[in-house]
């Protein structure tokens, strides 16, 4: 009984990370690595460029424009998109998808390690990113800094969960990613006070004023824990919703 289940383990740990490992080798293209690293600088680029002006603006509208709308609603969202939707898609387009679904493992061996793969790749460049921009925009302040790190962080699994799921459902997953990141996240949910309930972007600023309560105070933001229950709900949601697909959907 005891070497049952040590076998059976074993065989869990292969699986698991045998699919963790072929998706990053998938995903790590070098192309891909020169959009992530060419996204991730702007944010850094700009707040310099900020800094040096005379005419720089206040530390709300730094926030309002640099971090939420730029970092949060368009620069991490971008760079996950570009690995998230591959995760699945280029499987699905090129059919070789079948290769995984007829091994006789649970569908959720395949769509977990596809997410964590891509949130992977995906957090050490938008990491970076927002920890260097807030150092260098708040000179240091370490307090800001995690917040909107680890915000950040919390948007890239938010995104990662719901792109790769799009990537399993749809050949034209970055067409549709593009349009939710400009219209929902960009123009709809910053301009509908009651849109923010469902973006990820003001899910992310809603965490980041949680940790650091001086960020943001001056705009309207969802509780803490809305954002926090929000998130898990979209990370959890588009995990099962991917799984569900991979149960029912006909790969040839």
């Amino acid at each position: 009984m005891t070497r049952s289940r040590a076998c059976s383990a074993i065989s869990w740990r292969i699986s698991v990370l045998s699919v963790y490992h072929l998706t990053l080798r998938q995903l790590s293209g070098r192309w891909r690595v020169v959009i992530m690293s060419v996204l991730s600088l702007m944010p850094v680029i700009i707040a310099m460029l900020m800094l040096r002006d005379n005419t720089a603006p206040s530390v709300q509208q730094f926030e309002t424009t640099i971090l939420s709308t730029m970092l949060a609603g368009s620069i991490a969202p971008l760079v996950v998109l570009a690995i998230a939707a591959a995760a699945f898609g280029d499987e699905v387009e090129d059919r070789t998808l079948a290769n995984l679904t007829l091994t006789p493992i649970p569908r959720w061996k395949i769509a977990l390690p596809k997410l964590l793969a891509t949130i992977s790749i995906a957090v050490p460049f938008i990491a970076m990113s927002a920890l260097v921009t807030t150092h260098v925009a708040f000179l240091g302040e370490w307090r800001a800094t995690i917040a909107v790190t680890i915000a950040a962080i919390a948007a890239v699994a938010m995104y990662a969960s719901m792109f790769v799921w799009l990537g399993l459902v749809s050949g034209q997953a970055v067409g549709l990613g593009l349009l939710y990141i400009v219209l929902w996240e960009g123009f709809i949910s910053g301009f509908i006070p009651g849109v923010r309930l469902l973006s990820i972007r003001h899910y992310a600023i809603a965490l980041m004023n949680a940790i650091d309560d001086r960020r943001f105070a001056t705009t309207d933001h969802l509780s803490p824990a809305v954002a926090v229950i929000m998130a898990t709900l979209v990370i959890g949601g588009f995990l099962l919703l991917s799984i569900r697909r991979l149960r029912r959907m006909d790969v040839p």
